[in-house]
């Protein structure tokens, strides 16, 4: 048995004897009352998302996953395919089990997945990764004005990002893999 506050993400919870992956959490210590943990938490085996919260002085039990490193190949209909780095075995995910993570993923990219009865149910991707700026408008002279002025600019990943107005086509920026967010340029 464990406590609320250990949840992280990519965490499995075992609820009603089915395994729950968390996606997404957030630690609240109100000023007035007991600390809980809201999560949303989806289910391995269904794929049914919930929001659940769970009050810090409840116990959960949170299952004890492998992990293995991973090396991500390919994308097609069936999902994504990658490659256990020791064994050389593949896995394939559906889209909807990498859910937004799907995004970063590049060809060779080193994940670490979370394993539940022999299948990948969770990535961990690296917290930070380089993306090439390949589209953006140039900044004008001005837009400085205002202060901490950013710009739409897509990357080569084909998602789009917010960056500040110096960054231009061609180069490479540090992307946060956990919220989307500019880091640093590369």
């Amino acid at each position: 048995m464990s406590s609320p506050s250990e949840i992280k993400k990519s965490s499995v919870i075992l609820l009603n004897n089915d395994p729950w992956v968390v996606t997404e959490f957030q630690h609240i210590n109100p000023g007035k009352g007991a600390a809980f943990v809201r999560t949303r938490i989806k289910n391995a085996k269904t794929g049914k998302t919930l929001e659940q919260t769970f009050k810090v002085s409840e116990t959960i039990t949170l299952v004890e996953m492998e992990y293995r490193n991973m090396q991500y190949l390919y994308h097609d209909a069936t999902g994504f395919t990658f490659m256990d780095s020791q064994s050389y075995e593949q896995f394939t995910m559906s889209d909807a089990d990498v859910g937004d993570q799907g995004r970063y993923l590049k060809e060779g990219l080193e994940v670490t997945a979370s394993m539940y009865e022999g299948q990948p149910i969770a990535l961990q991707l690296p917290r930070k990764m380089v993306f090439k700026i390949i589209e953006t408008t140039p900044a004008v002279k001005g837009d400085t004005a205002s202060g901490n002025v950013t710009k739409e600019a897509k990357v080569d990943a084909g998602f789009t990002i917010r960056v500040p107005i110096f960054i231009n086509e061609g180069e490479e920026v540090i992307v946060n893999t956990d919220d989307g967010s500019y880091v640093e340029r590369a």
